[in-house]
């Protein structure tokens, strides 16, 4: 035997959301929650007859009914409120016009900083790269001085060692041996 069907409802938005359920766990899976409503009391059952009439007709649909006229909406509005009407809170909702908003801020002052960290990094890149061309001429030339003085050296060694050999011929004749 299906069981008796009861209607519910919740609020939602400016709505109130009817459905008519076999239970509370059947009526929360019609809304698409897995909060329990009814725990927090934002969820209860109606039995105005007015009210179970079209939710009975159409069992586990949602039946949403506004919960106040356009007017009673925007009457609620706080006074700071950024909506304005143009004619009487009674008008239809369609008048509501949003209020001019403000002009979007320059981003002048924002290009203009990074056009100069642009600019103040190319320029240190540059100089970066003249340093590492000078590191790299010093380098060969440091290389080249060592080439240099290698052969000037062993040169020098070798006409120090000829003399020296030379010297001590001459010395050795000299002592007579």
């Amino acid at each position: 035997m299906a069981r008796a069907l009861k209607v519910f409802c919740t609020p939602i938005g400016f709505h109130d959301a009817y459905v008519a359920a076999p239970s509370q766990k059947a009526a929360l899976e019609a809304w698409g929650t897995d909060a329990n409503l009814f725990a927090r009391g934002m969820a209860e059952v109606v039995t105005d007859p007015k009210l179970t009439k079209e939710p009975l007709a159409s069992p586990g649909q949602v039946i949403k009914r506004a919960r106040g006229t356009a007017a009673q909406h925007l009457a609620a509005l706080p006074k700071n409120s950024k909506l304005t009407t143009t004619r009487a809170p009674s008008d239809a909702m369609s008048e509501v016009k949003p209020v001019k908003q403000r002009p979007r801020p320059s981003r002048r002052e924002l290009d203009a900083a990074e056009h100069a960290l642009e600019r103040a990094d190319d320029i240190y890149n540059r100089a970066n790269e003249t340093i590492r061309d000078r590191e790299e001429a010093l380098r060969r030339e440091r290389h080249e001085l060592a080439v240099e003085r290698e052969t000037e050296i062993a040169k020098l060694q070798r006409k120090l060692d000829q003399i020296r050999e030379d010297y001590d011929r001459a010395l050795s004749e000299w002592r007579g041996d």
